[in-house]
């Protein structure tokens, strides 16, 4: 199995579908019979340590989507090719591509009308050339063989895992730093980006003002290039004493967040869309009880081990936050159905699935898992 892989995101932030790429070969790299046979191919801009493959190829013609576009099929002509971002060249033959989700087909407003357009067109021809599609979840496979038009036979589903976070070493200088050593605090991972659902938690917090003892922590941020700005309207922004309470960290590192899921009473993720949705299981993995809404491919990610919410009621949003925050022996449940199923998911088992499916083996899909109720 001679495979080069797409190392265009060896130059880009570690987002979630770099994260996906850099541990799937990380796991790769353990598998010694195939270790000889993988190179990635690299951009003049890469950061060496984003890859964890040793083997480069540098490619050092262009950047970005030229790169990816022009010098990266001409510099793997005839070889097999692996892209695991969500793109890839599109006239490359020989390519077996993972696409992450649909969103700029099932949610188009929350992208740039030039990104939008570029993916569009980009998948369109990708499925024309790309004889296998791989995908994270069953969610996204159904989508992709619906919009695309793909055989469900084209599209193989390997799903992240979250043992990741076992290397990461937690940075807990960031709860203090904070001010919220010795505090109950619930995070918020989102952005303004409106899948994420920002607007929906921000206006849930306003009616959580009572609960004096309680500190909200809103992480992460947006890019204005990708995604349509949404802020939270005036009937969405929270009243003045739960404004006191909400305190924004903006971008964290890896341990950073660590440290504040490891000391958080609880994660409020009620994204309105996702093709996997990584955050809840990196939470439960570390021992902090999660909230989510009930998308598909969340439920598919979370199983019973999630409190679940209406993420379009922001009613309901507030009530499983007050829940989750006030009774003890709950939280304590969901935290460790939590540890338990966040646990079971290795990458160790997905880099298995992945060699699987470029060695041409026989592989099947694990089936969806059901939701609990969480009323």
């Amino acid at each position: 199995m001679r495979l080069v892989v797409n190392g265009k995101f060896t130059a880009q932030r570690l987002t979630g579908v770099q994260r996906v790429a850099f541990e799937l070969m990380r796991a790769v790299r353990s598998k010694q019979a195939v270790m000889d046979e993988i190179e990635v191919a690299v951009p003049n801009n890469a950061i060496a340590s984003a890859s964890p493959i040793e083997r480069l190829r540098p490619v050092p013609w262009l950047t970005g989507d030229l790169w990816e576009q022009i010098a990266l099929p001409i510099a793997t002509r005839g070889e097999l090719l692996l892209s695991l971002c969500n793109s890839g060249p599109v006239f490359k033959r020989r390519h077996v591509v993972m696409v992450h989700d649909m969103a700029v087909y099932d949610t188009p407003h929350t992208f740039s009308r030039l990104f939008r357009t570029w993916y569009r067109v980009k998948f369109s021809m990708l499925v024309r050339y790309a004889p296998i599609l791989l995908t994270v979840s069953n969610f996204s496979k159904e989508r992709i063989c619906t919009l695309l038009g793909v055989d469900e036979s084209r599209v193989r589903v390997v799903r992240p895992g979250t043992d990741h976070f076992e290397r990461i070493a937690a940075q807990p200088a960031i709860v203090e730093r904070l001010g919220l050593a010795g505090v109950k605090y619930c995070v918020i991972v989102g952005s303004l980006d409106p899948r994420k659902n920002l607007a929906r938690v921000l206006a849930a917090l306003g009616r959580l003002g009572h609960l004096r003892d309680v500190t909200f922590v809103v992480v992460g941020g947006a890019n204005s290039r990708v995604f349509a700005q949404s802020g939270a309207s005036d009937s969405a922004a929270p009243a003045d004493g739960a404004n006191a309470q909400i305190v924004r960290a903006g971008y964290v590192s890896d341990g950073e967040l660590k440290a504040l899921y490891e000391h958080a009473a609880c994660l409020a993720f009620p994204s309105l869309y996702e093709g996997f949705g990584l955050p809840p299981l990196e939470a439960m993995y570390c021992g902090c009880p999660a909230i989510v809404s009930r998308h598909p491919a969340l439920a598919e990610a979370c199983g019973d081990a999630a409190m679940y919410c209406d993420g379009e009621s922001v009613e309901d949003i507030a009530q499983k936050i007050e829940r989750m925050l006030t009774d003890d022996t709950l939280r304590a449940s969901y935290k460790q159905a939590g540890l338990l199923h966040a646990h079971a998911h290795g990458w160790d088992r997905a880099a298995s699935e992945l060699i699987k499916i470029l060695r041409g083996e026989t592989y099947e899909a694990e089936p969806a898992v059901a939701v609990r109720s969480a009323a």
